[in-house]
This record gives structure tokens, C-alpha cells and sequence, in this order.
């Protein structure tokens, strides 16, 4: 197949190479709390029939891609958040076999799934969806959850090499067989995988990396990066600096972003809600994970709070709230700045989606940002 006839291909059948200027996608929804670190009120949780019911709403919307969270265990607090949650592949492969047009990701855990099963996975996936599943590749940077598997934490650049490692080794398998890889992580000895996947040369690979080495794995070894932005600024330095890192290596890549996503009828209720959600925030929770990242540092003791209240509101993605009109504004000013799609969590994913469809959705199609 040529390089023309592949794009056109995957422009048909694959959801995230659609037309739509702006492409959409839920986040986070098979773990407690979702993405929302807080107290407030909420018809959300995270069991599989009330994960297929969002699954169903977003597709009925006409969103492309379902990313879940890649957890292992909780991050403690009062709401014991993220404690409850299902596997990535295992809820991929379920939702595939109950949806028909959304496209279902799994975030894998470099370091406790070897290749050869995640390439064999993946591919069985991608039958059960005809073509629909897509892999979102996460180093493992929770330590706890890297120990409970035995696992050496490795230093933070060296994670990426062996994730380069990682998914050239899957890239071949679903490609070739009878072949030997030995490199400095893995040894592959006479690889053989079938079926191959639908999806060809590979299923749709993501990345987040956001570091130095995070941006040159995304360029060199995955089709979209999911950049991290709190400013159009930001969102337009970072969109730019990884097509050009990816265009460095002769690719072409996309640019996708992650957010909190919170509409209503007036911009006062939208920050009256907002404000809800910070005030019953699980602060613990929030602290902890900002100690792992290293927030919590002495060169950011004086933004301490700020980026604690990101966290708890949609896990420091990019807020996305007003009226209607007001978050269609947020989106054309994200595409200006490069952003081709944005995976966003809800406070209350199956009784807000309907909302985002019917009151959303159409001043997004009149904007130009979706047919």
C-alpha cells in the first residue's frame, strides 16, 4: 500500500484520522474519581455497566476515543482515589465488543507488560473492533505501583530507551514473524504473532511525554503526542516542537491535549460548579500524586495551591469551562494553536455528555471544527 493509499485508508477507518479539525475523546472514566480528585457529588462510578453507558453516549455523540487511566493502585486520601480500577486491555476489549464507531484505548504499563503480549493483546483487540483499538504507551512513573510488580524504577530518561526498545519490538511483531530481537531489555527468540492486526502498518500508537526524552520518544516511535498545557501559548510552543523533533526523523505526527471539560446554561453556573469541585477537593490525594511528580519540590513551594487546585480539577489538564458558546471559543482557540483533538474528563461523565452533545456539539459544527 503507498504512503497516499495508507493515509486515505486510515482517513476512512481509523477515527483519529478523520476530518474533523477538532476530534474528541473521553478520559480517565474506568478508575474511582475518574479524573477528579474530590468529594463532589457525582452519578459516576467506576463499575463496567456504568463505563459502557458513557462508552455509548460518546459514541452516540460521534466522539473518537475512549484513553483510560493506566492504574494499578490507589493514590490514597479520603476518597482512596483511583483505587478502584479496571485493566486497560481487558475494558478495551469488552467496550469493543459493545460499541461500533468509537475508538478504544489501552495505556500500558512499559515495564510489567512484555512486548510480545502486548503486541499479541493489541492485536486481538483490534479484530474484536474491526479495526478500532489503539495503544496509549505510559513508562511507569507511580513507584508503589512499579514495586508491587517487583520492578526496578529506572532512572527517567533511560524509561524512555527501553519504551523505544519496547515498541520497536511490538512495531515488528505486528508486522513479521520468525525473527530474534536481543537488545539491552528484551529478548524475543523465533517471534511469532497471528493474527496481524486490522489496523496496518500498526494499530495507532500515543504517547505523553512531556520531557526532553518524553518529546523525542513521542517523534521517533508514536503516531500522536499528548501534550500538556496550561496556556495557548504553551499548547502552540509544545504542538510545534514535536512535529518538528518528529519531522527531524522523517515522520509526521499528531498533536492531541488532555482537559476538564464543564459546560452549563450561564458562565456563573459554570463557576459556581467549578468552585464546587474544588471545595470538596480530596487534597490528600491531590498532594500525594504532586509529591511523586516532584510539585511539591522547594523551587515550587510558592505554587503549591494553584497546582494542587489543577490537579483535583482534571488531573492539571486544561480547563475547558463556561456556556456553550464560551467552550466553543476555548476549542477554535486550541485548534488555532495546533491541538487536533483533546481526551477530556467530566465531573459526571454520563449526565454531562448528553449535555455536551445537544448544547455543544452543534455551535462546534457551525464553527467549522467538526462535519
Amino acid at each position: 500500500m503507498t504512503q497516499t493509499a495508507l493515509s486515505e485508508w486510515r482517513r476512512q477507518h481509523v477515527p483519529l484520522y478523520n476530518r474533523n479539525r477538532m476530534k474528541l475523546g473521553v478520559f480517565g472514566m474506568n478508575v474511582s474519581g475518574g479524573g477528579t480528585i474530590s468529594r463532589a457529588p457525582t452519578s459516576f462510578e467506576a463499575s463496567f455497566e456504568h463505563n459502557l453507558a458513557i462508552a455509548q453516549h460518546a459514541e452516540d455523540a460521534g466522539f473518537e476515543f475512549l484513553v483510560p487511566f493506566g492504574r494499578w493502585k490507589s493514590f490514597g486520601g479520603e476518597t482512596a482515589y483511583n483505587g478502584h480500577c479496571m485493566e486497560v486491555y481487558t475494558w478495551a476489549a469488552a467496550l469493543a465488543a459493545r460499541t461500533e464507531r468509537i475508538m478504544l484505548f489501552a495505556t500500558s504499563h512499559v515495564g510489567t507488560v512484555h512486548p510480545l503480549f502486548a503486541a499479541k493483546q493489541g492485536a486481538t483487540i483490534d479484530h474484536i473492533s474491526r479495526g478500532r483499538w489503539g495503544l496509549n504507551v505510559v513508562c511507569g512513573w507511580y513507584t508503589p505501583e512499579m514495586e508491587m510488580f517487583g520492578a526496578t524504577q529506572l532512572p527517567h530518561d533511560e524509561r524512555y530507551a527501553r519504551a523505544g526498545e519496547w515498541v520497536e519490538v511490538i512495531k515488528r511483531l505486528w508486522q513479521d514473524n520468525h525473527f530474534d530481537h536481543h537488545g539491552q531489555y528484551f529478548d524475543v527468540k523465533d517471534a511469532y504473532l497471528e493474527p496481524k492486526p486490522v489496523q496496518q502498518p500498526h494499530p495507532v500508537i500515543v504517547n505523553a511525554g512531556v520531557s526532553e526524552a518524553g518529546r523525542e520518544f513521542s517523534a521517533r516511535h508514536v503516531d500522536f503526542n499528548f501534550i500538556t498545557m496550561d496556556s495557548l501559548d504553551t499548547a502552540a510552543t509544545l504542538a510545534a516542537d514535536v512535529r518538528g523533533r518528529a519531522r527531524a526523523y522523517g515522520r509526521d505526527i499528531g498533536v492531541l491535549g488532555n482537559g476538564f471539560c464543564l459546560v452549563r446554561d450561564t458562565e456563573a453556573e459554570a463557576r459556581a460548579a467549578l468552585e464546587a469541585i474544588v471545595a470538596a477537593g480530596d487534597w490528600g490525594a491531590a498532594h500525594n500524586i504532586m509529591r511523586v511528580l516532584g510539585i511539591e519540590s522547594d523551587s515550587f513551594n510558592a505554587q503549591i495551591e494553584q497546582f494542587a487546585r489543577r490537579f483535583v480539577v482534571g488531573w492539571g489538564g486544561y480547563l475547558i469551562c463556561g456556556t456553550p458558546e464560551q467552550v466553543v471559543d476555548q476549542f477554535i482557540g486550541l485548534a488555532r494553536a495546533g491541538v487536533e483533538g483533546m481526551a477530556l474528563i467530566w465531573q459526571d461523565y454520563a449526565v454531562e455528555i448528553p449535555y455536551f452533545k445537544d448544547r455543544v456539539l452543534p455551535l462546534m459544527r457551525q464553527a467549522g471544527l467538526r462535519v
